[in-house]
């Protein structure tokens, strides 16, 4: 008889986490929220700032040669200012916030 009443209670779990979810949904508001730019989505400035911070960083390593021992030249020409601008651009976008 275990084995029924195992089934019986598989059965049910599966039909409630089915139809529950349908019959408690939210009941839209008359009044709409502010929509804000998703977080996900990259705004024309942000993907800007990543286009040149990959160019200064191929700049760099085409210019120093990293991979001939300059990789000293390498990160003070590219990887620090690439570093700099984006940790301005973290402390900035916070304080809009």
């Amino acid at each position: 008889m275990t084995g029924i009443s195992e089934i019986l209670v598989l059965i049910l779990l599966i039909l409630c986490i089915l139809i529950v979810p349908r019959m408690i949904t939210p009941k839209p508001s008359g009044k709409k929220k502010k929509t804000r730019p998703s977080a996900r989505g990259f705004t024309m400035k942000m993907r800007i700032a990543i286009v040149l911070s990959a160019a200064v960083l191929i700049i760099s390593a085409l210019w120093a040669k990293p991979w001939q021992g300059q990789i000293l030249m390498f990160i003070a020409s590219g990887v620090l200012p690439v570093a700099l601008g984006w940790s301005l651009v973290w402390i900035f976008s916070a304080r809009k916030k």
